[in-house]
């Protein structure tokens, strides 16, 4: 089991805050977790295996059921279902774009949008996002939390997700952690 590690906290605006968080996304206490997932929600390997391992069979149950009433997922919106036996009451579903495919930061930038909507659509106060599409997805993990970042301050700038108070970015690894920490230091810094 990793152990969480709060790596950094920053107040976004006077109710909202973002941390960057080293830890199990699957462990992480938030009202929602988000998944990075394929455009037909099947959670073999990575990061979604270990949501379905962790949290139960009733994950990907909900996952087929949503595609088969909605179709493929999209970069655009996010799937929502329950989060099983996971500390988490919800998992968003968004599929991040694969390196390579073209305009993946755009594609990145409305999949984080996708998350931070349907937790607003909850009303859940707490929301936890991994490191999208840089897994075998392939996307530079320094570009990709950039892009991440700047989609939420852009968020919360915008007035998008006014119940969202809690912001996490749970990252697994140092290297990984770390780069979002770097990420989130260079947003924040004054303009």
């Amino acid at each position: 089991m990793t152990t969480r590690r709060v790596r950094l906290q920053v107040p976004l605006n006077a109710d909202h805050t973002l941390s960057v968080i080293q830890g199990d996304l699957t462990q992480e206490p938030a009202e929602a977790i988000v998944n990075a997932a394929n455009a037909y929600l099947q959670h073999g390997g990575g990061l979604a295996g270990a949501i379905v391992q962790r949290g139960g069979p009733s994950i990907q149950h909900e996952s087929d059921a949503w595609v088969r009433a909605h179709g493929p997922l999209t970069h655009d919106r996010a799937a929502v279902t329950r989060a099983g036996a996971l500390p988490a009451r919800y998992i968003l579903h968004v599929v991040g774009p694969v390196w390579g495919s073209g305009d993946e930061a755009a594609k990145l930038r409305e999949a984080t949008q996708a998350a931070l909507r349907a937790a607003q659509d909850l009303g859940v106060h707490s929301l936890a996002l991994p490191a999208i599409s840089t897994g075998i997805f392939g996307y530079p993990v320094d570009e990709a939390a950039t892009v991440i970042v700047n989609a939420i301050y852009d968020a919360v700038a915008r007035g998008m997700i006014p119940d969202v108070k809690d912001v996490r970015l749970v990252l697994y690894d140092a290297a990984t952690a770390q780069t979002f920490e770097q990420a989130v230091r260079a947003r924040h810094a004054p303009r």
